[in-house]
């Protein structure tokens, strides 16, 4: 296996020493950061303390969509602000109102459940779906299948759901009536039972377990089949949602539409907010008590929220992003035939992963020594996810950066 030899820098941008060690901040150390501090941000780059600029192709983990310093953006917090913040879900107020009622007029859904993150809204789509099920079904109707190399958040139910033994291990015994099936229909088939399985969850994209895009084929065989047999479809639209895959919603890019599906990370442009949307005959199952959230759907994330889906969902970002997607695509293919250290490409619209002959983390290292932020998904796959309003002249820059690396 090759190394990677690391280019040198100019001097002026040599990167500063780490801040500290693990066990020198009061944070608890549940994250390996790098000795980079953040303190502000301009459209596609990030600022550290020391004025050096980062091209950033990781959106906070694909939750920065619109980038830095978006002037709406600012004007939708700041605007929030001057409202209430909090006051409990014994009440209703009229910005989660009117985002609830966006999302059901601009998606498959007829109520929303609105939490503070993407593992929360896997877990709150597992209970819903489980309760619904309860009902059609009874007692044995229980089971939740998910798919090899699947990644839906690392609370208890949402972690027995994803693929990643390491992240499991520590904490077993897991919930209970969870199994992950290879991604294969004729599996699947054998597994998911009319009497016995509650829901099927999957991504539309697998961003954690390697950008893997699901075959519009596939999702379509599986929506047939979990119809026929009574099963609750869940579509984890976490990271791959909210236009990155250049639709709106990706389930949209197949023509079909899920039962539950779950969104997070770019749907309050950085505040902490998820979402659940439900089918009516979904939702009718849901009695009160049966789910809650102190903070969730609360007046100041649901006014910013209610700005940056509307962002989101503009054509002509849309349209942008699946040419940025195609031109992408073009752009690896190219990278892959000329580097020895490329093994292939994956991905659609602005969410792409590279698979690598060395440790990801490696190449990692090395791009952000020259000015831009990656990601990994697993050992030998890096990860792209630049904001959605990034420019081509960003794109072409940050790729030529990855060149530089890999050949």
């Amino acid at each position: 296996m090759s190394g990677l030899a690391l280019p040198m820098m100019p001097e002026v941008d040599v990167l500063p020493p780490p801040l500290e060690r693990p066990d020198q901040s009061a944070i608890l150390g549940t994250y390996a950061r790098v000795p980079l501090t953040m303190v502000g941000g301009q459209g596609s780059e990030l600022i550290a303390d020391t004025g050096r600029r980062y091209l950033d192709f990781t959106s906070g983990i694909a939750v920065n969509a619109l980038g830095y310093g978006d002037p709406g953006l600012q004007a939708a917090l700041r605007d929030a602000a001057m409202g209430l913040v909090h006051v409990s879900n014994l009440f209703r107020t009229e910005p989660a109102e009117s985002l609830a009622e966006w999302l059901v007029a601009h998606s498959f859904a007829s109520r929303v459940f609105f939490c503070n993150s993407g593992a929360e809204a896997n877990e709150g789509a597992f209970k819903f779906a489980r309760r619904w099920a309860r009902v059609a079904g009874g007692p044995a109707k229980h089971e939740i299948v998910a798919l090899r190399g699947s990644f839906h958040g690392r609370l208890f139910a949402s972690l027995a759901a994803t693929d990643r033994p390491r992240y499991r291990a520590p904490f077993r015994p897991l919930a209970g009536g969870v199994t992950i099936v290879e991604r294969d229909v004729d599996q699947l088939a054998a597994t998911l039972t009319a009497e016995n399985t509650a829901a099927l969850i999957l991504e539309p994209v697998q961003g954690e377990g390697g950008v893997r895009v699901c075959d519009v084929g596939f999702l379509r065989e599986l929506r047939i089949l979990t119809r026929e047999r009574g099963i609750a479809l869940i579509l984890d639209e976490v990271q791959c949602g909210l236009g990155r895959t250049g639709w709106l919603f990706a389930y949209e890019r197949a023509g079909i539409e899920p039962d539950l599906l779950t969104l997070a990370k770019p749907l309050a442009g950085g505040l902490p907010m998820g979402a659940v949307l439900l089918t009516a005959e979904i939702a009718a199952a849901i009695e009160p008590g049966d789910h809650g959230t102190t903070f969730g759907g609360g007046p100041l994330v649901s006014t910013v929220a209610r700005y940056v889906v509307e962002r989101l969902a503009d054509p002509a970002l849309l349209d942008a992003v699946r040419e940025h997607g195609v031109w992408m695509h073009q752009e690896l293919a190219r990278l892959a035939a000329d580097s020895p250290h490329v093994r292939g490409v994956r991905g659609v619209g602005l969410i792409w992963g590279i698979d690598v002959a060395m440790r990801a983390a490696l190449v990692v290292d090395a791009v952000r020594d020259l000015g831009l932020l990656i990601l990994t998904a697993g050992d030998h796959t890096i990860r792209l996810l630049p904001p959605l309003t990034i420019t081509r002249a960003d794109l072409a820059r940050g790729l030529e950066t990855l060149r530089t690396v890999l050949t």
